[in-house]
Formats: C-alpha cells, sequence, structure tokens
C-alpha cells in the first residue's frame, strides 16, 4: 500500500508542477477516498477557494446515489453549476495523481456537461 502511494504522490507532484489555477480559470482539484469524493475550485494565483463541493455537502447527501460513480457525477454537476454562479466558464482539471478512470472521470465528464470547459 506504501508504494502505491508514494506513486500517486509522485504523479501528483509531477502534474502540480504544470498545472495553476487563476480567478478566470481556476484548478479543479479532486480527493478521493474510499467512500467520498471532494472537489475544490482553486485560484492559485491569490490562495483562494472560490469552490467546492462534495458527497459529504448537504445537497449531494441528500440524494442516494445507486453507485460511488453516481455521487461523483452529482458532485461535478454541483461544482460547475456554483461556478457558473461566480461567473466562471472554463477551469484546469487536477486530477491530484489519480488515473482518470471511474469516479474522477464521471466527475470531470459530468463538470464537463453542466457548462464548464477544461
Amino acid at each position: 500500500m506504501l508504494a502505491k502511494q508514494a506513486i500517486r504522490l509522485r504523479r501528483k507532484k509531477r502534474i502540480r508542477g504544470k498545472v495553476n489555477g487563476t480567478a478566470e480559470r481556476p484548478r479543479l482539484s479532486v480527493y478521493r477516498s474510499a467512500k467520498h469524493i471532494y472537489v475544490q475550485a482553486v485560484d492559485d494565483f491569490n490562495g483562494a477557494t472560490l469552490a467546492c463541493a462534495s458527497t459529504m455537502g448537504a445537497d449531494a447527501a441528500s440524494g442516494s446515489f445507486d453507485s460511488k460513480s453516481d455521487a461523483a457525477r452529482a458532485v461535478g454537476k454541483l461544482l460547475a453549476e456554483a461556478l457558473k454562479e461566480k461567473g466562471v466558464a472554463q477551469a484546469v482539471f487536477d486530477r491530484n495523481g489519480y488515473i482518470y478512470h471511474g469516479r474522477v472521470k464521471a466527475l470531470a465528464e459530468a463538470a464537463r456537461e453542466a457548462g464548464l470547459k477544461f
């Protein structure tokens, strides 16, 4: 397990060297745990979080989901709607070292379908 986590952290560091967020185009940082998924839109230039969503939030937690991928889709849609309200149409996707597959992919595709471009 330690080797797997070390590989992910190495991958994360490599990605973060290339990806930066601004107020007009924030970085969407994804964190995935065994039960939940969290995403936040970060303005790295000012060091501020513009919006966040997770399966722990009131909106996403109220829905009953058949799978964790369905929950990730709901979280992606929530974040895209929150950013639309703030006038943000584009973002940079930071998968945080996770492989673009499963829940991470479902979240990204739901955000795209809700109108967010990255």
